[in-house]
């Protein structure tokens, strides 16, 4: 019997292939192959980076499962391909605790300075010039989005003393007092109240510009702002007159509205802006818990089919 076609694109760890190598044909592809190659495809699996449009599913005509490795299935046509009888899935718990690990060192490099004072001290400069920056030991984390990342910050961050709330429309309230969150029911109310804030939304139609310089203009004086969800949930110019006036006392980025960055970007210019090339799920236990969980489910799909 011939094996199905797994297309490959992006990399993904060892442990896909030790899986999977006895069960189908697998075949890597780079990105701009993906229009020609997918009409031998039954199975494609892809990164975030790799859009997968309705264009390329019309091309599809042996496709029936699209495997997101990784979480945000923003890049995929999802309605369409369900339309098609394609199935999606992706692997949301699979790099929660890494997201939620960088999230917490996003807040504290804000709050201690630690980007700003290594550059300080190697440019031969010392401890003359700095404050020492802020405890987060009862300071107020507001976190919106109250999924599995954002729980997982949660409950790191009150391990650290902080106060947590949290804005989510979608969640029980019971939810989040299990865990001693309190759960607002107003973006506003979060956003007047909290030292830190931290974003964990899905991109769509709903979060796209969710926070503008209206919501940043509610924000304390001087609060700070991290984003590990998706870049276009902040707009990045209001972003950029909130810390350049000074209203913000900094952001912390790991996605941006264009990735990679355009160098005429004003954020790039900021001191009091950390940016990382989005690698919140980029850990080796992340990406082997991925590969793994992909993998499997690829199988159970194939056993099956």
């Amino acid at each position: 019997m011939e094996k199905p076609v797994i297309l490959i694109v992006g990399s993904i760890d060892k442990e896909f292939y030790s899986i999977l190598k006895p069960h189908a044909e697998l075949k890597e592809i780079r990105p701009e192959k993906l229009i020609e190659d997918i009409r031998s495809a039954d199975i494609l699996v892809v990164r975030g980076d790799v859009k997968v449009t309705r264009e390329i599913l019309d091309k599809a005509s042996r496709l029936r499962l699209i495997a997101r490795a990784g979480s945000g299935l923003d890049n995929i046509d999802v309605s369409y391909a369900n339309q098609k009888g394609i199935k999606v899935i992706n692997t949301p718990d699979a790099p929660v605790d890494s997201v939620a690990e960088l999230t917490i060192g996003l807040i504290i490099s804000l709050a201690r300075k630690i980007l700003l004072l290594d550059r300080h001290v190697k440019s031969g400069g010392w401890r003359e010039d700095w404050t020492t920056g802020l405890e987060l030991k009862g300071k107020t984390l507001g976190i919106i989005g109250f999924g599995r990342i954002g729980t997982r910050v949660a409950i790191i961050a009150k391990a650290l003393g902080m106060h947590i709330i949290a804005y989510d429309p979608y969640i029980p309230k019971a939810k989040a007092e299990e865990i001693g969150v309190e759960l607002v029911e107003d973006l506003s109310k979060l956003l007047k109240l909290s030292d830190f804030i931290s974003i964990h939304v899905p991109l769509t139609d709903e979060t796209r510009n969710m926070i503008k310089a209206e919501e940043l203009s509610l924000m304390k004086r001087g609060a700070y702002l991290v984003n590990t969800s998706r870049g276009p949930v902040v707009d990045e110019n209001a972003l950029y007159t909130a810390l350049s006036s000074g209203w913000l006392g900094g952001a912390a980025l790991d996605v941006l509205m264009e990735e990679p960055p355009s160098k005429n970007n004003p954020l790039l210019k900021l001191d009091n802006v950390i940016l990382t090339p989005h690698i919140g799920g980029s850990t080796l236990e992340a990406q082997k818990r991925i590969a793994i969980t992909i993998a499997e489910e690829i199988l159970s799909f194939l056993r099956e089919s």
